[in-house]
């Protein structure tokens, strides 16, 4: 629209519409097949939506930055210690309008009546008569123009627009909107206002480094203290856990014992036969993720609390293992194991808060912490180096052996994810794999019968923990160089869709995932730019159509 130079108001009309558009597009073909879905499928759904949008925009228009130039005067206004320009009293402008007016509409109109009552009880309001598809289509054509207006006056703001920033504005929403109470705009407005004060005092105290870093503690605070929001009726209820409905009911498909020996001795002597590079550095890259896959299967699939800063564990381990190896010079070996043991006492600590929430606020929290470390990697300088990262990490070795031949590498990768996965193949199997899955399926009934359930998800942290934290140990090693940047949020996500693409809790599956979404796009080396498009799309397909995944959940 800049380049059509078009005026503002236009501009801001026509950005509403499309974006409304698009929103409609969504809850009509990405969210209503999913009505009688398990209750985690909307939010793995919208993770896969944002994906695909994403890709699609940077396939469409390129990953490289554009200049979005505001078409406003550019002069300020000085009041008191400060100025104020065009640009600052639009956005206060536009935000206070339409808080005034979704307030207003969520109060007094019908529609907006139907909207609250479709929110506290969807049954309830269809047996009234609600048509809920009606009141989806009217919140999610609001939620997307008000998101595409916000997009367009974010840009002007800076002067440019580009691919990469939806993540970190859809987070900062989030935070506003779980500070201030979810369904509350006055809360929304006053979460927004405290968050903007939280970041502005402590950049202006320890840097523009830090300023996530405040905005993911304060909503961690929120969340462990008062989950609803600052501002949430005394009288709401709390949120309901996704109890019973976790996981789609399935037969988990039983692969007999001799099928896996062969299929395990087959990938054993693979280095055997005269096979590229390419392929062996691919498969060590589907063991690594089978790592981190059997870790989340665990937690999410066997426990039920579902992680989306799981790369986090995947950081603590690296971080530790190059540490130790370069700065007290401890074996490699010793390093790694050092690495999934800080990683899963680390990690059950600052996920414990956790253990309170339910619903959708422990995938909100897992999300948080996960950031909160990756900002914590690149701010701590005397230890982690900060942004420079660590570089010159020795390579792998093995009883004083290093282990540089592609082979070796391979060998050393696929046999300890074989010894991870037996171990949480006899672990499931025990009373402690029975306990996690009760906790699981309902854990009010496991609380009547006298399971702990702090202890238990800290147990199936502590484990999980650990077999992130080798994997990650081992890629350190592998990359000779990580920094902050090197496992980030989209590593969470791509766990994630492999735990579902295996089936939630099966640690056969978790292998096969990763095999399966690692090995495929690398198959198809045209389709290497598309391979986060592919992800997203393989995300939602299984979601539709394959909840439980390829071999069923257990």
């Amino acid at each position: 629209m800049v380049q059509l130079h078009t005026p503002l108001p236009l501009t801001i009309i026509v950005v509403a519409v499309a974006a409304a558009l698009v929103g409609l597009i969504i809850e009509r073909f990405g969210l209503r097949p999913l009505q009688n879905s398990v209750r985690i499928a909307p939010l793995l759904a919208t993770i896969g939506i944002s994906f695909v949008l994403d890709q699609l925009v940077m396939l469409t228009f390129s990953p490289n930055p554009r200049a979005l130039p505001s078409q406003l005067p550019d002069v300020r206004f000085q009041i008191g210690g400060g100025t104020i320009g065009p640009l600052d009293l639009l956005i206060a402008g536009v935000g206070i309008t339409s808080a005034l007016l979704l307030f207003v509409f969520l109060r007094y109109s019908k529609l907006g009546w139907a909207v609250r009552a479709t929110a506290q009880d969807r049954d309830a309001a269809m047996q009234m008569g609600v048509d809920v598809n009606r009141v989806n289509q009217a919140v999610f054509g609001i939620a997307a123009a008000l998101g595409g207006v916000s997009g367009m006056l974010v840009g002007m703001y800076y002067n440019q627009i580009d691919t990469a920033m939806s993540l970190q504005a859809t987070l900062k929403g989030v935070v506003a909107e779980v500070v201030g109470g979810a369904g509350n705009v006055p809360g929304a407005v006053i979460g927004s206002l405290l968050l903007g004060l939280v970041e502005s005092y402590g950049v202006a105290v320890f840097g523009t480094s830090y300023r996530n870093l405040f905005a993911f503690l304060l909503l961690v605070v929120v969340l462990v203290l008062r989950p609803n929001g600052l501002f949430a009726s005394a009288r709401q209820a709390p949120p309901e856990p996704l109890t019973g409905t976790f996981i789609a009911p399935s037969r988990p498909v039983r692969i007999p014992r001799w099928a896996l020996l062969v299929a395990a001795a087959a990938f054993a002597i693979l280095p055997l036969f005269p096979v590229s590079f390419y392929v062996l550095q691919t498969l060590i890259n589907a063991w690594l993720l089978g790592m981190l896959a059997l870790s989340l299967t665990l937690v999410a699939g066997t426990i039920g609390q579902v992680s989306l800063g799981h790369a986090a564990l995947l950081a603590i381990g690296a971080y530790t293992s190059a540490l130790l190896s370069l700065s007290f010079a401890v074996p490699v070996g010793l390093a790694i194991i050092g690495g999934g043991l800080m990683s899963a006492a680390l990690g059950t600590a600052l996920i414990s808060p956790s253990f309170r929430l339910r619903g959708h606020y422990v995938s909100i929290a897992t999300l948080a912490i996960g950031e909160i470390v990756s900002l914590v990697i690149l701010n701590w300088e005397s230890v982690t180096r900060g942004p420079i990262g660590i570089s010159g990490i020795p390579p792998l070795s093995l009883f004083g052996y290093d282990l540089v031949s592609p082979s070796s590498v391979y060998w050393f990768s696929l046999a300890v994810m074989v010894v991870l996965a037996l171990l949480q193949a006899r672990l499931l199997g025990s009373h402690l794999g029975r306990s996690f899955r009760a906790i699981r399926d309902d854990d009010i009934a496991a609380r009547a019968y006298g399971l702990s359930l702090n202890r238990y998800k800290s147990l199936a942290f502590i484990f999980g923990g650990f077999a992130a934290g080798v994997s990650g140990g081992i890629a350190a090693h592998l990359y000779s160089y990580i920094n902050h940047e090197t496992f980030n949020t989209q590593q969470s996500i791509l766990a994630l869709t492999v735990v579902i693409l295996g089936g939630l809790g099966n640690v056969v599956g978790a292998i096969v995932g990763s095999v399966a979404l690692v090995g495929l796009p690398e198959l198809f080396r045209i389709a290497a730019e598309y391979r986060i498009l592919i992800y997203g799309i393989v995300l939602l397909l299984l979601v539709r159509f394959r909840p439980q995944g390829l071999l069923g959940t257990m």
